[in-house]
């Protein structure tokens, strides 16, 4: 049995996060993941309040473990979406696209675990010393928006640099990788892409097809004229979009041109138009099951690979 400061922080049975993705992670799925022993988050994104107490109503009706709400910071409903979680006294917390340290004393009033995501270890010291709970380090591999850094480099450097627990996140798999990222000091994974593919998740299931059909090289990083560079799934966006930024388009035309291609895709199903934000582990997701099997075969990998590693160095040893 795997346990880690992250296990005693929350509550949590495995050191497993669910990402909190935006238009992917509704109640249904942060629930089940819950339910599973790891820790199921809501993707807020940029919805609204009202939005989000109805995702946290389904979670609190399915299960009484431990969940999540993933803030995105830069979101036009951030105070509104703020009341609601110090009002539902969320358990925990992530958030992405700013520092959420203005809003940490009244979220740890109510007993919230502040995490933040962070791409650097410049980010990670700034964010520690308001107060965070714990960070998630998430490297270039992972889908949607990210930094310039890949998980092996990123993950030795931030543990190294604090001393709150590290969740290590991108191109993160199975029990493989979560025992790899243990090896680096992380204290559990967060996990994106393949909860994608749970029955629980409720984005179109065209989506779910063109993530199990992935290759190695299906992904693609657009963006990066903008200075906010996101890892999707190749398709025809993707491609059009590479294109006008290779015709030098504006920055501030290109992030129009993006504007509701996730919810095109995600929750309509558009997979040629829309923008399947995914990482680039996508090519080794081969299967559409419950989330209760995908924390469960996690743990059992991960516990394989730690026997195999013991045996490994025990002959080395000898």
């Amino acid at each position: 049995m795997i346990k880690t400061r992250i296990c005693e922080l929350i509550g949590i049975e495995y050191p497993i996060f669910q990402g909190g993705m935006a238009w992917v992670a509704t109640g249904e799925l942060a629930a089940a993941v819950s339910e599973a022993g790891g820790l199921g988050i809501i993707g807020s994104g940029q919805a609204p309040a009202d939005w989000l107490r109805v995702e946290i109503g389904k979670v609190k009706r399915i299960t009484t473990k431990p969940f999540g709400v993933n803030v995105m910071l830069m979101s036009p409903f951030v105070e509104e979406v703020m009341q609601v979680i110090l009002e539902e006294r969320v358990p925990v917390i992530t958030t992405g696209a700013g520092n959420p340290g203005k809003y940490v004393p009244d979220l740890k009033e109510v007993g919230t675990k502040v995490i933040p995501v962070v791409a650097s270890v410049a980010l990670a010291k700034r964010l520690e010393k308001v107060g965070v709970d714990a960070l998630i380090a998430e490297g270039m591999e992972s889908g949607g928006h990210i930094g310039e850094i890949g998980t092996f480099p990123l993950i030795p450097q931030i543990v190294d640099a604090v001393d709150i627990p590290v969740i290590a996140a991108g191109g993160i798999l199975d029990g493989r990788g979560l025992v790899a990222a243990m090896a680096l000091g992380a204290e559990g994974v967060q996990m994106g892409t393949r909860f994608m593919c749970a029955q629980e998740c409720t984005i179109s299931p065209l989506v779910k097809e063109k993530i199990i059909k992935a290759k190695d090289r299906s992904t693609v990083v657009t963006g990066r004229s903008t200075g906010h560079p996101v890892r999707c799934l190749d398709n025809r966006f993707t491609r059009e979009f590479e294109q006008y930024e290779k015709e030098g388009m504006a920055g501030a035309e290109l992030e129009r041109l993006g504007q509701g291609k996730l919810r095109l895709a995600m929750v309509e199903g558009d997979v040629e138009n829309g923008s399947i934000m995914a990482g680039q582990i996508a090519g080794a997701v081969k299967q559409i099951e419950p989330a209760a099997m995908i924390v469960q075969d996690i743990m059992q990998s991960a516990e394989k690979e730690y026997s195999r590693l013991t045996t490994l160095l025990g002959k080395k040893g000898d």
